[in-house]
Order: C-alpha cells, then structure tokens, then sequence
C-alpha cells in the first residue's frame, strides 16, 4: 500500500511541479507528517525529492528529472484504453491525438498488457451522449480553450436562457464538458459564473492576461456548483393523484430515485390510483408536465396549478371543438 503512495506522490510532482504536503495529504488521504516520512523515503531511495516550509514553499522534483512509466496493472491498462465515442476529446479536436497516444502507449506495453487493452476496447463502450439529446452548436469552443490555455482574458456576447443578451470580460477558470454540454467557469466584476458555451455567441480573446488563483480547484467548484444546483432546483412541489399507467412511466421521467416516493405514498384507491408528491424545477415546469399526462394526472395542490390545469383544458376543448359543444352545460358547470 505504501508503495503505490510514494508511486503516487512521484507522479503527482513529476505531472503538476510544486505541489503543498498539505494538498498531497488531502489527495492521497493520509496527514502531513505521513507524507514527510514518504519524502524521506523517496529521497532514501535516489529520488531527488526536496520541501521547502513557508509561503511559496511545498514538495517538488528536482528539476528536469523525470521517471519511466513503469508498473502498469492489468486494471489500470484496461481503464485507459475502454472505447469511446466522438465526444468532448471530439469537440476539442483532441480526437486524432488521443488515439495516437493510445497507439503508443499500447506499443510500449508488454504483450499480455497489450492483450488485456484490447480485450477492453473491443467490449466496453462509453457512449457520453445522454438519450434523446443532441450535440449542440460549439462553435466558440475552440477561442474559449484558448483563451482557458493561455491564461487571457475572454470578452463574450451571451444570451442567457430567457433570452438576454449582453456583454462581459471575464477570466476564464476552465472547460467542462457535463456529458456532451461544455460550461466555461469564469470569473468577471459579477463574481464566479458558469456559461453554456453553446450560448456564446461571440468570444474575442484580450490581449490582457490574468493570473489564476492558486487555490482554484475546478473540480471541486464544479462538484460544489452541480450540488448546490440540484438541491435549489426542485423547489416547486406538486400534489398529485396518479394512474397507474403513469405511475409506471415516472422513474423513466424523474429518474429511479422517485421510487421510494412511490413507496411512501401508501395503498392505491380502489382505480389503483396513488396519491403522492411530484418536485418541479418552478411553475411552468409542472404545468408542462401535468398537462403532458393528460387525464392520468389530477393536480390536487397547489391550487394555482389545478386551476391554471382547468382553464388551459378548457380553452383547448375551445380550438378543437365546435362552439355549441363548448356552450353545452357539461363543459361549462
């Protein structure tokens, strides 16, 4: 086990350069002084490994010294060379250059590695668009990376989802692709925002440069970010008298976590209709969905909803039908 933490340490100064006991401790899961005594044993063993204490400080290689990738496992050969689909590697037009690499990692492994990789590319695919959805426009990604590369400043046009658009400098953080959608992280006057790229409908790189904060992790404000969005998101809870035929149907529309709500709701009436709560993201989310179930679906609350629910089936009784059934006294009591 320790082995693969000084392997580990080795590789993570070799790849990233300066790097805090205090980071290293975090990323591998064991404290500051345990990484110390790995350092000494990495220095034991030849390894031109130093730390330096205080502001600016923290553990690096000498430099120019660089290891062998060594050691692979079965496992990690497989990990790396699992098929995928043209995706964000694709849209970054690294496409041809990953498979390159892979081609020369592959020939540099032993025979029984290169065995064990393709076994793994020729049954394990990874398919990174979601169903029933689409790879959007892009066409500023390839100035935004840049512009992410070398560190300068991005001024864009957006148009927001309502359809607002407007002008703004920001610094941009990093890229990252949620399935086949790119967000830019960025930093302007307005504070840390996150940009659906395919909404960029300009992007023009400054000759202005900035220098990104050191403490800035992109995976961790992304995890944050993603965390606080879901849980703010479904704010809009609907009261719902369900049929079965749609009870069926709502884990393919909300995903498997709405089953234990399903099993909460209690026993069925004697139709087999069940009785339980259904989160929206606002208002109009769950008028569109309700609607959508047509007369499988009672809104019992709120009764905004069920009443809006009632006016919007009335005026299209209304379009599709002629006006003396609309006048007749079982349409309108």
């Amino acid at each position: 086990m320790r082995a693969d933490r000084l392997l580990s340490i080795l590789l993570l100064l070799q790849t990233r350069g300066r790097v805090t006991a205090s980071k290293l401790a975090d990323m591998l899961e064991v404290s500051e002084r345990t990484i110390y005594r790995d350092l000494d044993a990495l220095s034991a063993a030849g390894i031109p490994v130093y730390a330096e204490r205080g502001p600016g400080g923290g553990c690096t290689l000498t430099e120019g010294y660089r290891t062998n990738l060594t050691g692979l496992t079965e496992a990690e050969a497989r990990t790396l060379f699992i098929s995928t689909l043209a995706g964000p590697m694709g849209d970054l037009g690294l496409g041809k250059a990953l498979e390159d690499a892979l081609l020369k990692l592959l020939a540099a492994l032993p025979s029984v590695q290169q065995q064990h990789a393709e076994h793994a590319r020729e049954r394990i695919l990874l398919d990174p668009i979601g169903w029933f959805q689409h790879r959007e426009d892009v066409t500023h990604l390839a100035t935004v990376q840049e512009a992410v590369w070398t560190e300068r400043k991005l001024r864009i046009e957006y148009r927001r989802a309502d359809g607002v658009q407007y002008e703004r400098t920001i610094e941009p953080y990093g890229l990252v692709a949620k399935t086949s959608i790119w967000y830019l992280v960025g930093a302007s006057a307005e504070g840390l925002r996150i940009y659906r790229v395919s909404r960029i409908l300009k992007a023009v790189i400054s000759e202005d440069g900035f220098t990104r904060p050191n403490d800035f992790d992109l995976a961790t404000f992304w995890r944050e970010s993603s965390t606080e969005f879901e849980n703010t998101r479904m704010q809009y809870v609907v009261l719902a008298r369900i049929a079965p035929v749609i009870v069926e149907v709502l884990p393919e529309i909300f995903g498997e976590s709405i089953e234990r709500t399903i099993e909460r709701a209690g026993p069925a009436d004697k139709q087999g209709w069940i009785t339980m709560p259904l989160t929206f993201e606002n208002f109009h989310v769950a008028q569109h969905y309700m609607l959508g179930f047509g007369a499988q679906a009672e809104v019992l609350e709120p009764l905004e909803l069920r009443e809006n629910i009632i006016e919007t089936a009335r005026k299209i009784v209304q379009f599709y039908l002629p006006e003396w059934v609309v006048g007749s006294a079982e349409l309108t009591r």
